[in-house]
């Protein structure tokens, strides 16, 4: 086994979730050498064409690989190992949210900035999470992990995207299923972020579905509060012993950029990027 490829008790969390193979005569790729050819790409940011031979066809590879990100398998796995340590009490409901910007490289930039017909929801740059800023094309990854630092929900944006603005989406990822009965585990006890995540709108959610909050309040707020005088209403309650676990989620980014086909953006299609996370986020559920 190289380095990044699967471990054998890795592979036998995974394998009952991937498709079925095909009973058929020929050259067969398993899907074992298939995901290391994946996860090899993945942690060296090479093109596909450069794939090592001994994971077979880079076609064969990549077509798998965009398949399963279209049919939701990798999501299908990381929910799998979601519901299994919730069902064994390991996740930490104290939940902390924060984005990260992501390089787009050139590769990633094929798609015409305006599509024209029925092409335009798959083509158009402004569908496949990508935004023009000072340092040219970037994507945002925004995650939301439990109390040790496992990402909870992913969701991409274009890198201009404002974190109030997705966190509505974020928060309504997470979604972890009961093992056997019962409503779907979807609301954490507590939240945490940081002063981007603070506005009224947000505060006011939290309070409707009875989620703790822990998020600092922004300067100018403070000023427009104590401007308005009794009507501004008092200050939000702010524990700063709690704020310092917000480093989980700073870790979790670290860890994840460690993959340099995440750390800078290659994929052209914004659904494919983020099924690259997903199966990077699932491997660190398992191997934890």
């Amino acid at each position: 086994m190289r380095r990044h490829e699967l471990t054998d008790a890795a592979w036998r969390r995974i394998e009952p979730l991937l498709p079925a193979q095909p009973a058929r005569g020929g050259r067969w790729a398993d899907h074992r050498t298939v995901l290391n050819g994946i996860l090899w790409k993945l942690a060296t940011g090479a093109p596909w064409r450069d794939l090592p031979e001994r994971y077979g066809n880079w076609k064969t590879v990549y077509e798998r690989y965009r398949r399963w990100a279209a049919d939701g398998t990798f999501d299908a796995i990381l929910t799998h190992v979601q519901v299994h340590d919730d069902s064994v009490g390991r996740i930490d409901w104290t939940v902390s949210f924060d984005s990260t910007i992501v390089r787009a490289h050139q590769h990633a930039a094929g798609a015409r900035k305006r599509g024209t017909g029925r092409d335009e929801p798959e083509t158009s740059r402004s569908s496949q999470a990508l935004g023009r800023s000072r340092g040219g094309l970037t994507t945002k990854v925004h995650l939301a992990v439990d109390g040790r630092g496992m990402p909870l929900s992913i969701v991409v944006t274009a890198g201009n995207v404002n974190d109030c603005t997705a966190f509505p989406d974020v928060l309504a990822g997470i979604w972890v299923p009961r093992p056997a009965w019962g409503r779907p585990r979807c609301r954490p006890d507590r939240v945490i972020a940081d002063k981007a995540y603070s506005s009224a709108a947000i505060r006011r959610t939290q309070r409707q579905r009875g989620i703790a909050a822990t998020i600092p309040e922004r300067v100018d707020q403070q000023a427009g509060r104590v401007r308005r005088g009794p009507r501004g209403g008092r200050p939000p309650r702010f524990d700063p012993a709690l704020y310092k676990r917000r480093n989980v989620v700073e870790r979790c980014i670290g860890r994840l950029k460690q993959w340099r086909g995440i750390a800078t953006r290659f994929d052209e299609l914004a659904r494919n990027y983020r099924a690259a996370i997903v199966l990077v986020t699932a491997l660190l559920w398992i191997n934890t």
